[in-house]
């Protein structure tokens, strides 16, 4: 590749990442707000934990299905990205036929095996009588979510087009209009009962509230997308019964061990709700502290993954596996840059963080401790979780679907023993750790077999920048620390502003020595993306 066309891959890849960083921020601090209404409004009782079971399944299927990056998303991007134009109306109307049949058949059956599929998630709400009522209200939230199933292979496959044709705005910022349509259903149940919202009667009527809103949430994020498909000549709603057609059978051979790969993951996430059913309040604190860490997390990984996937597809050949490797490194390196920081500050400042975003009604000082134990745990697996979704998608890109799902089958029974391990020794964050023990093993293993594949990686040459990395980042975490300190002493803990200005002066303190370390390193990366802010700044055109 000669240095003009490495310049302009960077510009461009610059350019999808801050496309993408932008709505996908958007769309985060919705989901944010949406979260803290959620915790104003409910606490940790009864309507949000019944929710956050009763979502499982039907918020899986749309996280692996319709999500960016997920299988359906990653499947028709690595596709497309080769093919001409004029290929993909027919091409996407038949994986929609296909696709949406099957789903619909997965909605029915949902409806119908509520109840023994509710005990399935969580066997331990059966045994006491406040369970058994949550029990009651997340069968009837699930059975109102189970659309979702459909809707969730509709979005992913709308998505994967639109992002092969180069539109990358609208489905990053697509989840806020499911954030809007939750908020606002909370909104109309809080004008309806006011303070009574929080007694325990009234947990049926608002879990119900949750339930549609998520659903309604889900139908816009589907049809929002249809004008643009239409626009791009992607496919209209029609059926189409094509499925001989070459590159639906080459979708379908990354997209089918794809989604079992990814659903293996997501059984991980059932493993721990089994778990968490048998501690109360469990259930509603990973749920508060896993937003906290997938709202940058989300944005970060869109940025990264979004504008790779195309670029790995493209150097899938032998020939190419010189700038991949680069490629990957790349997209290593940014991980790094941006996930060890994140880890250091909401390890180091978890409880004030709780504090400040939701701590208000509802939602008490011995809520925010718990909520903050599980916060750390999951802070403490941000970069191998990121890590190993850009090793994944290294692997759908070379056509390769098989030793994803290969090895999410060991992780389902490694994360179910280290669950049982953990639990016992640090009770609710326990679960959080043994996720981030899988993930760990796993990215150990992706990097081990892309070695062999790709014959060979350069060792030394990618681990001096992680080692300098991860040194980093404990500097952050010990100024951090030392700043919230030292504020405590003098301005005390309590109180909102005071809160927010200490969590806010320990965070910048901390960030700013990170930034300091990692620009003494010197890393291609950096240049780059100071490269182009500096670019921008000088065209004034952000």
């Amino acid at each position: 590749m000669s240095k003009s066309e490495s310049q302009k891959n960077s510009r461009s890849l610059t350019k999808i990442a801050g496309i993408v960083a932008v709505a996908t921020l958007i769309s985060k601090v919705f989901g944010l707000v949406r979260q803290q209404a959620i915790a104003a409004a409910f606490g940790v009782g009864a309507a949000v934990d019944a929710y956050n079971y009763a979502y499982v399944i039907p918020g899986f299927l749309l996280v692996l299905l319709g999500g960016i990056n997920g299988p359906f998303h990653s499947a028709i991007v690595s596709v497309l990205a080769k093919r001409d134009h004029s290929e993909a109306a027919p091409l996407i109307e038949t994986i929609t036929t296909l696709v949406g049949g099957v789903l619909l058949l997965v909605t029915v059956a949902l409806i119908f095996f509520a109840d023994p599929l509710i005990d399935l998630v969580a066997p331990g709400l059966s045994q006491t009588t406040t369970g058994l009522e949550i029990r009651d209200i997340a069968i009837q939230q699930f059975q109102i979510m189970a659309p979702m199933a459909l809707l969730a292979g509709l979005i992913g496959i709308g998505f994967g087009a639109l992002n092969a044709a180069d539109i990358y705005w609208l489905p990053s910022i697509s989840p806020l209009f499911s954030s809007i349509a939750l908020i606002g259903g909370i909104l109309i149940l809080v004008f309806q009962l006011g303070e009574k919202i929080i007694q325990p009667e009234y947990a049926m009527m608002g879990g119900l509230f949750l339930a549609w809103g998520t659903l309604i949430g889900a139908i816009l994020q589907w049809l929002i997308q249809v004008p643009p498909l239409w626009r791009a000549g992607l496919g209209k709603l029609r059926f189409r019964f094509n499925f001989r057609n070459p590159g639906v059978r080459e979708i379908t051979k990354v997209m089918i061990p794809a989604t079992l790969s990814s659903g293996m993951l997501h059984i991980n996430v059932y493993t721990d709700l089994f778990f968490a059913s048998y501690i109360p309040q469990a259930a509603a604190s990973l749920g508060y502290s896993g937003l906290l860490v997938q709202t940058p997390l989300g944005i970060i990984s869109n940025v990264i993954l979004v504008p790779f996937l195309p670029i790995f597809s493209r150097l899938a050949e032998p020939e190419n596996w010189q700038d991949l490797k680069s490629r990957i490194r790349q997209a290593l390196v940014l991980t790094g840059i941006t996930m060890l920081p994140l880890s250091a500050i909401m390890v180091t400042l978890a409880l004030p963080i709780v504090r400040v975003v939701y701590e208000r009604y509802a939602f008490d000082l011995s809520a925010s401790k718990f909520v903050a134990s599980v916060l750390m745990a999951y802070a403490v697996g941000m970069f191998v979780y990121l890590g190993r979704d850009v090793l994944v998608r290294v692997f759908y890109a070379l056509g390769d679907g098989e030793t994803p799902f290969k090895v999410s089958v060991f992780n389902i029974f490694l994360n179910a023993l280290l669950d049982y391990l953990l639990i016992n020794a640090f009770g609710a964050p326990g679960l959080v750790l043994a996720t981030v023990g899988v993930n760990l093993v796993s990215m150990a293993i992706f990097l081990w077999l892309l070695d062999r594949k790709l014959g060979g990686l350069p060792w030394g040459e990618w681990l001096i920048p992680f080692a300098s990395l991860i040194a980093g980042s404990l500097a952050t975490a010990l100024v951090c620390w030392s700043v919230l300190y030292g504020c405590q002493l003098v301005l005390g803990s309590e109180g909102f502003f005071v809160q927010l200005l200490e969590l806010g002066l320990a965070s910048f303190s901390g960030l700013g020595v990170f930034g300091l370390i990692v620009m003494k390193m010197n890393l291609p990366e950096v240049d780059i993306v100071v490269g182009r802010i500096r670019q921008k700044l000088g065209k004034g055109n952000f």
